[in-house]
């Protein structure tokens, strides 16, 4: 099992951190040092993993925030609060996620829910701590792609998926923008001379609720052909390994700027962490550049300008 650096003094959040690989995450982070927030939409299941996690490490330095990501006015209350409350912020862990809900659903501002969640609330979030960040003295973010990545496609045209949805294709776009997010973050940081780290990772193919819990929004049971992808003889793996590619781009001295990571085994769905090929899509800067923009316009959050300098 991956061993994560020390971490002690360091203050990190993550999200989605009451289940999957985002507990995970959490767990290890606080193992290590770290105070850890708990960014999660509902506080009870938030606090259930925080007496997990102190269970296992009693002296764990664990806090429970609300935040829903589908949803851009808690996302600038937590980013005000955690402002508020902090002098800085040493690690942002994007890990937060849905995946393939059956039917268009939106978020509470209206985007088509796979987009809002994955992608427009992590952009708000970061763009919103970027100067909490950018205080800390060597500040990271370490955003969860996936490998449907590979897949994606940002359709300008139709970001939010009005006119024909497609549940996977719209997975794969919000995974593909969470990449370019990330790229486009280092880019920035590299031409502002702000210091941060940016580093993306994908888990594989990682037993989690992740696949479950989308494709049954909305429906009484799980449809039919989920259960059946379930059924299908992929290489898995189990979330302890599944969090790794995560974890190093979150805390390894050794992790590289603008780069990308996940598993080395078949397929690259399972296995030892290591450097990940990205898609052509991902390494477009004017592409990537232009949906930036395109982010700030839609979620109303925009670099300071102090940081434009």
């Amino acid at each position: 099992m991956y061993d994560v650096p020390d971490q002690t003094g360091k203050l990190a959040v993550v999200t989605g951190a009451n289940s999957g690989t985002g507990k995970e995450a959490a767990k290890r982070l606080a193992a290590a040092g770290a105070r850890v927030v708990l960014a999660v939409r509902t506080p009870a299941k938030g606090e259930a993993a925080r007496a997990e996690i102190l269970a296992a490490y009693p002296g764990a330095q664990l806090e429970v925030r609300r935040i829903d990501l589908a949803d851009l006015a808690s996302v600038q209350e937590f980013g005000e609060q955690l402002t508020a409350d902090e002098p800085h912020l040493d690690l942002l862990v994007n890990n937060a996620g849905v995946m393939n809900p059956p039917d268009r659903m939106v978020t509470k501002d209206g985007f088509e829910l796979q987009f809002g969640s994955n992608y427009l609330g992590p952009f708000a979030l970061t763009v919103r701590l970027l100067p909490l960040l950018l205080a800390a003295p060597a500040p990271r973010v370490a955003t969860m792609a996936s490998g449907a990545a590979n897949f994606g496609r940002i359709h300008f045209d139709d970001l939010q998926w009005e006119r024909r949805y497609r549940s996977v294709a719209a997975y794969s776009q919000s995974k593909l923008a969470d990449l370019m997010l990330s790229n486009q973050l280092a880019r920035l940081s590299t031409e502002h001379g702000w210091g941060l780290l940016s580093v993306a990772a994908h888990p594989g193919y990682t037993n989690t609720n992740l696949q479950t819990t989308g494709p049954s929004l909305g429906r009484d049971r799980t449809p039919l052909a989920t259960r059946l992808m379930l059924l299908a003889p992929l290489p898995s793996q189990g979330v302890e390994i599944g969090t790794e590619p995560l974890l190093f781009a979150a805390a390894d001295p050794a992790a590289e700027h603008g780069k990308y990571y996940g598993p080395s085994g078949r397929f690259g769905l399972v296995g030892p962490t290591a450097l990940a090929k990205q898609p052509k899509a991902a390494l477009d800067a004017e592409t990537s550049a232009r949906l930036w923009t395109v982010s700030e316009g839609l979620t109303g959050v925009a670099l300071p300008s102090i940081l434009r300098k």
